[in-house]
């Protein structure tokens, strides 16, 4: 048995998917998505605050799923809206400049400035972005360390950072992005030396083993070693290289062993130009967050690059 609402929509089918009648509930919806605050929508679209609040509610209802979660100050986007909003903001960006009610074709947006770890950007977040460049979309892209990224955020300086770190306080909204896995690896000119070695003797196996590293205190390998080996580290670095891709060509030229994320070394080892020294049970994993200031941005593209990320980082 069907139940209808108030509205005279029927509970739990997709927000967006009934009459053209709709189309105000998704305008209205779009606006508050890219804003970030009820409010702040409501003062785009010539509204009232409680029209809006109730035009939010009544999707809701259609839909039979939270569109936003309320925040002390505006609102958070559900990963719901967030799919929503990349399946309605093309076609109704298009209806908007052909009724003369948004900006033309002539309209450029303005660039999204994204930020976050260089080699999460370069191997897999810009092939992923690709597809949006090629219609139109500009981006500005930093690289860079998350607190320094997330204090440039709150500065105004981006738009939306992917960073491995959660940010605490309500200042910024942070949503999980995707986990990455971390390996043990080396060439197998050192993978065949030890081969055997690392399941008898432990980590003491790597001792006289060049250890390349990202930075000189070791953060990577030592959660490697807590983690999976339960001890602290008791190494120092042959080679530090401040960038992980600098990581992955020394250790595939011979230089030693390391950890890598996996998204990283997927295709070496893949092709055996790298090996696993250790495939334990529970694999240490960090999460990424994509983080952005509630109500920062109206830029429309801000929002298609964020929920094309989420999108993608599900095939990650």
């Amino acid at each position: 048995m069907s139940h209808s609402s108030a509205d005279g929509s029927a509970a739990g089918r997709p927000p967006g998917s009934g009459p053209a009648g709709d189309l105000n509930l998704l305008r209205t919806f779009l606006a508050v998505h890219r804003s970030g605050s009820f409010t702040a929508a409501a003062q785009v679209l010539g509204l009232s605050q409680p029209t809006v609040t109730a035009q939010i509610r009544a999707l809701e209802r259609q839909g039979g799923r939270e569109l936003f979660e309320r925040l002390p100050r505006g609102v958070a986007p559900t990963p719901v809206a967030d799919e929503l909003a990349a399946r309605v903001a093309g076609p109704l960006d298009a209806l908007a400049a052909v009724t003369g009610h948004g900006p033309g074709p002539e309209a450029e947006a303005e660039p999204v400035h994204l930020a976050g770890p260089a080699e999460l950007l370069g191997t897999t977040v810009l092939p992923a972005l690709a597809p949006l460049v090629a219609e139109g979309v500009r981006l500005r892209i930093t690289p860079g360390l998350a607190e320094p990224l997330l204090e440039e955020l709150r500065a105004g300086r981006h738009d939306l950072v992917i960073a491995t770190i959660r940010p605490r306080g309500r200042a910024l909204t942070a949503v999980p992005l995707a986990d990455e896995e971390f390996v043990l690896v080396a060439a197998p000119v050192w993978a065949a030396r030890l081969a055997g070695r690392l399941a008898v003797e432990g980590p003491a196996a790597l001792h006289g083993v060049p250890l390349v590293a990202y930075a000189e205190d070791l953060p990577i390998v030592r959660r490697y070693w807590r983690h999976v080996f339960g001890r602290r580290l008791n190494a120092r670095a042959a080679l530090t290289v401040p960038d992980l891709r600098g990581v992955l060509a020394a250790v595939l030229a011979g230089a030693g062993y390391t950890v890598l994320p996996r998204y990283l070394c997927a295709a070496e080892l893949a092709s055996g130009a790298l090996e696993l020294l250790d495939e334990p049970e529970d694999v240490p994993i960090n999460t990424g967050y994509l983080v952005q200031r509630p109500g920062a941005a109206a830029n429309s593209h801000v929002a298609l690059v964020r929920a094309h990320l989420l999108a993608a980082a599900r095939g990650w």
